[in-house]
């Protein structure tokens, strides 16, 4: 399903031109029109979902396996030095257009970008992390 004020959907569907490198029945792959580095792509799902919270499982599962290839595929061509995967949830995570989509980033020695994806660590206690542990074991996904 599209959803018709959808940016990505337009793009994932042909609706707006834009520059594919891979696509199938359920994926877009582009290129980000705002690159990080050089290669830097998109993963888009063809049907709307808004996060990772709405992806139908079938498509969470393809959508992995595709960057898993994807990756291998890119770093082969483009020569790069590592690889990023990256896939933001939510403003406060850093999603900017409400469809799901995986950012495939091919990293390169000085590129510039090697304190960007990280983040600041936090000091927590082992009883805070075992806190957390315990609230947050399951068996039942």
């Amino acid at each position: 399903m599209k959803v018709e004020n959808c940016i990505f959907c337009k793009l994932a569907n042909g609706d707006i031109p834009t520059n594919v490198i891979y696509e199938d029945e359920m994926f877009t792959v582009i290129l980000d029109a705002s690159p990080a580095t050089r290669g830097h792509a998109l993963i888009l799902p063809k049907d709307h979902a808004a996060n990772i919270y709405e992806l139908p499982d079938e498509t969470a599962s393809k959508v992995f396996l595709l960057a898993k290839r994807l990756a291998a595929h890119m770093t082969d061509v483009l020569d790069c030095d590592g690889f990023n995967v990256v896939q933001n949830n939510g403003e406060v995570a850093g999603q900017t257009v409400f469809h799901f989509h995986m950012h495939l980033i091919p990293r390169y020695i000085g590129d510039g970008n090697e304190d960007r994806l990280g983040w600041n660590h936090m000091d927590i206690t082992d009883g805070e992390i075992s806190e957390l542990s315990e609230k947050l074991a399951t068996d039942t996904l």
